[in-house]
């Protein structure tokens, strides 16, 4: 009777899951999700979500540089996202003399859109089912290489089949542990121009200490547009492009927000892991995670040591520091979490009521799964410790990485004969100039000693890599210094005289080439422990979904478009909090924002302009009825990393805002879905077209908008002003 009692408790945990909880597959929203999001506030169809044959909102929804999310909001191509989304493009857009990083870009005229460099934007053209035509060659029998054959060749006819002789790009992902498949048909756009973005006193407010917290105060956005050629097809950047009508576009709501109003967030979520094991949150708390924290952590001081000396370097660093200062507070935040919101103990109940299901005798091939999932991470503790220091050695010395992709580039130029070395020089010269752009030979150097020497002092023997243990790592930057890839100049100087036994004998190169090797070896030596795992993983999931019937699962993300949908929410108020008058908890104003100005700090200094125009209350059609200038907003969307910059709609398909963070209390959510907690941080859009029109006064753009107003919207009865002298100088690039 117990163990009845305790599987009827399970289930119906499970079966009273809240409606934003999700990231849910577009196609399948009208099965499974249709009549709760009605019921929430929708008053959409599914079509006009998802739809291959008619536009659709999913049109309007691209996949921004394959890292983050944006929206079309005119019928120009215009282009929200989030600030630290294009915080990239325009730190590499800056200079010394021109720091649109510090002092904001505007295009004053679309022939002052310059072309971002190397971003791209994905639109999706449809999806489809592929489970039963990719499972029906699978079974459990298989080894991990076997299975990986069919499905590449599965995925290899499926991408003949849709791509349309090269039209489209399509790409399989596999779902629910590898139960199920779905691929997805995109089309790339690759000319990307910068249309407008605030400084970053007002962009990144608050810097590292509002990162994840609440209540926020920060105008995260970027201005992009998208172009194409004559026929509105993808083409490289030409000045002859125009931008592009797309199919369909977001209209903008100054109608303001309250809580409980439904909002539905469609964007791409990177990673989240919400069916991982108690065993699985373990490692990751007490081993993993603490090694990301400490590596990244030593990565920013040397980033910021020469970052503060010299301006360039700022500028060069800027976007790969704030990218690892991210990182580096979620995965604390993660670790502070799990333990504060007792997830481990919640999984384990999950996993005793499962394993008492398993031991019915129709459920018996299930059993043991989770024993042998168990022992699987005491096997591999060590080693995934290694590779969370490796990758952060990896992703922060750029001197071992750039030696090895570098330094294969040159291997086959300088095996060419001098025909060949002229037709592959333009190549090469591309792949160098990449490379060496905004690297800092001393700060490199310092890196390479410091996370090498990191690695050496905490990763255990049996699993490090022997290259990297036997490197003397307070001198290593000097073996750095003397290779042929020490800097952009020894390259060039290589590249006039290439010698094949000079580049084998280059000591750097030797470095890089060991630890890829010894990568390789460590992947082999586990690969039968992984395969064995990633089977036990999959059926410990597909033992769930049988176990449950009765509930709608959702897969965890993987960088392919999802929904979730929710309302307008609010937290609780904190003592600890400065909340600057506001009792109701679910929005910021501007109140807040000057309240927390602090003049010349480096995280809360304001542009002089942006305090004059509040004291005027200067706030035209973008105040809230209520009077105020609302800035941030939450809502309770389920979302991840990959959704920054996704949309924030209403139910009538109106953007109110843009998603950009979450908060401290559930940074949990990636590993299980916090329903007191959880909520996402969003920039009222009102905030937006306030900062676009009023601060930067690039009247343009909101003149493309279709604005959605309500007989409550505020005129604007103010006379503008004249263009400030930043807006000025903006147009003078």
């Amino acid at each position: 009777m117990k163990r009845l009692f305790l599987l009827f408790t399970f289930l119906l945990g499970f079966a009273q899951m809240r409606a934003d909880e999700g990231m849910w597959l577009l196609m399948l929203i009208k099965r499974l999700n249709g009549v709760d999001m009605q019921k929430e506030g929708l008053h959409l169809t599914p079509e006009e979500i998802y739809s291959v044959n008619n536009s659709s909102l999913k049109d309007a929804i691209v996949s921004f540089g394959g890292f983050c999310t944006g929206e079309i909001v005119s019928d120009k191509g215009l282009i929200f996202t989030n600030h630290h989304c294009g915080y990239g493009a325009v730190a590499a857009a800056s200079t010394p003399e021109k720091d649109y990083l510090k002092n904001g870009f505007w295009a004053m005229k679309q022939k002052d859109e310059f072309n971002a460099k190397d971003l791209y934007v994905r639109f999706l053209v449809r999806m489809d089912d592929a489970s039963q035509r990719i499972n029906s060659k699978l079974n459990n029998k298989m080894t991990g290489e076997e299975r990986k054959a069919v499905i590449d060749a599965e995925t290899k006819a499926i991408q003949a089949e849709n791509s349309e002789n090269g039209k489209y790009t399509v790409v399989v992902r596999d779902f629910f542990n590898g139960n199920e498949f779905y691929y997805f048909v995109y089309q790339d756009y690759k000319d990307i121009r910068l249309v407008g973005a605030p400084p970053s006193s007002l962009g990144k407010f608050g810097g590292d200490t509002d990162n994840w917290e609440w209540p926020r105060h920060t105008a995260d956005f970027t201005v992009f547009r998208v172009y194409a050629d004559a026929a509105g097809n993808p083409a490289e950047y030409s000045p002859s492009n125009t931008p592009l009508k797309p199919k369909h576009f977001l209209p903008v709501s100054l109608k303001g927000i309250k809580p409980g109003d439904f909002s539905m967030i469609l964007g791409y979520p990177g990673r989240t892991n919400r069916y991982l094991t108690s065993y699985g949150i373990q490692q990751m708390v007490n081993k993993d995670y603490p090694a990301w924290v400490e590596a990244s952590k030593l990565a920013m001081d040397v980033m910021k040591k020469y970052m503060d000396k010299d301006k360039a370097t700022q500028l060069n660093y800027a976007s790969q520091y704030a990218s690892v200062a991210n990182y580096w507070k979620n995965r604390q935040g993660t670790i502070d979490a799990v333990i504060k919101n007792g997830t481990i103990t919640d999984k384990q109940k999950i996993e005793a009521n499962f394993k008492q299901w398993a031991l019915q005798p129709a459920n018996i091939e299930y059993d043991g799964v989770l024993d042998d999932i168990s022992i699987y991470y005491k096997q591999v503790s060590n080693r995934n410790v290694e590779r969370n220091y490796a990758s952060q050695l990896s992703r922060n010395a750029k001197y071992i990485s750039l030696a090895y992709q570098v330094g294969s580039v040159l291997k086959s130029y300088a095996a060419q004969d001098m025909a060949g070395r002229l037709a592959m020089k333009p190549k090469v010269d591309a792949a160098v100039k990449a490379a060496y752009e905004n690297f800092n030979t001393k700060l490199e150097g310092e890196m390479l000693n410091s996370m090498v020497g990191l690695y050496q002092s905490r990763v255990d023997k049996d699993v490090a890599s022997p290259t990297i243990m036997a490197l003397d790592s307070k001198n290593l930057s000097n073996v750095a210094y003397s290779s042929i890839f020490a800097t952009k100049t020894s390259v060039t100087n290589f590249i006039l005289n290439p010698d094949r036994l000079k580049l084998d004998a280059d000591p750097l190169l030797k470095i890089a080439n060991g630890v890829a090797t010894d990568q390789r070896l460590s992947s082999e030596k586990f690969s039968k422990i992984d395969d064995n795992f990633a089977k036990n993983n999959r059926m410990f999931l597909a033992g769930l979904m049988k176990a449950m019937p009765e509930k709608k699962f959702y897969p965890d993300a993987n960088s392919t478009m999802r929904l979730t949908y929710g309302t307008v929410d609010k937290l609780p108020i904190r003592t600890d909090r400065n909340y600057f008058g506001i009792t109701d908890n679910y929005y910021t104003d501007m109140t807040g924002l000057v309240g927390k100005y602090k003049k010349g700090d480096e995280e809360f200094d304001l542009p002089q302009r942006v305090i004059d125009l509040y004291n005027m209350k200067d706030f035209g059609q973008y105040a809230d009825a209520a009077g105020y200038m609302p800035v941030n907003f939450l809502s309770n969307n389920d979302i991840t990393g990959g959704n920054s910059g996704s949309p924030v709609i209403d139910g009538d398909g109106n953007l109110i805002g843009i998603a950009f963070d979450g908060n401290s209390e559930a940074l949990s959510g990636d590993i299980v879905f916090e329903q007191e907690w959880q909520k996402t941080i969003n920039v009222d859009v009102r905030f937006v077209l306030w900062t676009i029109d009023k601060y930067a006064g690039a009247r343009r753009l909101i003149d493309e908008l279709k604005l959605v107003r309500s007989e409550n919207t505020p005129a604007d009865t103010k006379t503008r002003p004249a263009k400030a002298e930043h807006v000025k100088a903006a147009k003078k690039k």
